[in-house]
């Protein structure tokens, strides 16, 4: 046998039918992967969708006047407060309309980006999941130290309204970190850069 020979890698020397179950069980583990980041994706695009709306109608009428927005949407607000107490935004105190301000100027563009990310499955995407993932977790830390250290802030405040948006800023971190699934369904989709040059 020549040197040449028993250089070849290890693989060659598998059976045929074991390459074929690894080759299964490999086409397996990314067809799993796929369809879990196609839920997530579907969680996040109804999240940022539900949240591109939620920020300029709800949150907005911390720091601007109740007179631009529609009565109903007052309405809702002024519900909201008194059955669930939240005092942050009766009493609108100085950090939480900073805290507004951010959500209104960087966190809902990022928002709407995502939607239309998601929508047309831009590699992007990721991006602006991590940026908004950041910066809304930090608000959140903020806000949720405030209700859980001063007591003021009713256990249903904290665990049915602000902490499952702090569930999903994480997972929006999270999937904003993983950069290989969605980029590369998006290249799939794409026709070879061969074919391209040669259409050009």
């Amino acid at each position: 046998m020549s040197a040449a020979e028993s250089a070849q890698p290890s693989v060659l020397n598998t059976p045929p039918s074991q390459r074929a179950v690894q080759q299964i069980q490999i086409s397996e583990k990314k067809r799993k992967k796929m369809l879990l980041q196609k839920l997530i994706n579907g969680f996040l695009f109804i999240y940022f969708l539900l949240l591109s709306l939620q920020i300029p109608l709800l949150n907005g009428q911390i720091i601007l006047p109740t007179e631009f927005f529609p009565k109903f949407l007052v309405d809702l607000v002024s519900k909201y407060i008194q059955e669930n107490n939240d005092y942050l935004m009766s009493e609108k105190p100085h950090f939480r309309v900073g805290l507004a301000w951010v959500e209104l100027l960087l966190q809902w563009p990022l928002a709407i980006a995502s939607v239309y990310g998601f929508l047309k499955k831009r590699s992007w995407v990721k991006k602006t999941c991590l940026a908004y993932g950041v910066s809304a977790s930090t608000s959140l830390v903020a806000i949720l130290s405030e209700l859980i250290g001063s007591g003021k802030g009713s256990p249903k405040l904290v665990s049915v309204f602000y902490g499952p948006f702090m569930v999903f800023t994480i997972l929006c971190i999270l999937n904003g970190l993983d950069t290989t699934s969605l980029l590369s369904v998006n290249l799939t989709a794409r026709p070879p850069m061969a074919a391209r040059n040669k259409r050009v």
